[in-house]
């Protein structure tokens, strides 16, 4: 509990309402109508959708439930630790709303597959200098979406302890644009190679001698976190990010995801095919 940032500390303290709600025995609409609420504020609250973290609200609910003085405490604590303003708040042309920053930095574990590009959190400036200039943002923005990828990367440069499981599933197709020069493609391909050698890190690739794999048409993030808070999983696409909300559709993307690393090459067999591509650049 103590390693949760304000993204997932409002997701939980959402979840947790809902299920000492349910265990009361009261409906949302009982709740809105016993403290004078419009219908569907208990709802939304509970759906983790909120303008702000509302204490007097999470106050009263919790006088409703007649919570013990444990659960009292958990609440509060979810609810401070919820209201802080996170990095990425500073970035709202980048982010908007999204919480995908935040999911990244609490995640224990992030399983990633993006078919067509390397995954961000193993890009070189220079190879997301060369996707974002595909896109329609100014170079402002371009500017300031670097700035904020740089500090989504450092997630995996933590030595207390608290850096993530990564595991990325590239394929040769991601790999085999031309794209800037010869030795930007290089230090691509090296950066990988580094990365994957670092403790907790698994990069594997699907290759084209291989042949059609699962999920070819997928762009997949999974976030798992501590404890038994739900992971979360994004699906990308050039018009933005979703958020995979119902729990069945979320384990059944998790199935997928297992099945594209089965048909992937093993980590090492990924080394050293990276190294073959590298040669012949050379």
């Amino acid at each position: 509990m103590s390693q949760l940032g304000p993204t997932v500390a409002k997701r939980r303290l959402s979840r947790r309402l809902g299920e000492i709600r349910e265990r009361r025995g009261h409906t949302a609409n009982q709740v809105c109508d016993r403290l004078g609420w419009g219908r569907g504020k208990v709802g939304r609250i509970e759906a983790n959708i909120w303008k702000r973290i509302d204490m007097s609200a999470i106050r009263d609910l919790m006088r409703t439930y007649d919570v013990s003085d444990a659960v009292h405490n958990e609440l509060i604590g979810l609810a401070e630790r919820a209201r802080a303003r996170p990095w990425w708040r500073e970035y709202p042309d980048v982010y908007g709303d999204s919480e995908y920053p935040g999911y990244e930095e609490d995640a224990v574990r992030i399983r990633v597959y993006l078919p067509l590009l390397v995954p961000a959190l193993l890009a070189t400036a220079a190879y997301m200098d060369t996707v974002m200039g595909q896109g329609v943002q100014p170079a402002g923005w371009r500017t300031r979406a670097r700035e904020a990828g740089a500090r989504r990367q450092a997630i995996l440069d933590r030595t207390d302890g608290t850096a993530p499981e990564f595991v990325a599933i590239i394929t040769e197709a991601a790999l085999s644009y031309q794209w800037g020069k010869a030795e930007d493609r290089r230090e691509q391909l090296a950066h990988l190679i580094s990365m994957g050698t670092r403790p907790g890190v698994e990069i594997r690739m699907l290759r084209f001698a291989d042949g059609p794999h699962p999920g070819m048409s997928s762009l997949i993030s999974i976030f798992d976190f501590p404890g038994d808070e739900p992971s979360v999983v994004f699906l990308e696409n050039d018009i933005g990010l979703e958020e995979v909300i119902d729990r069945k559709r979320s384990d059944q993307y998790s199935e997928v995801f297992d099945r594209i690393s089965e048909a992937a090459l093993s980590a090492p067999a990924t080394t050293a095919q990276l190294k073959n591509l590298m040669q012949t650049l050379e």
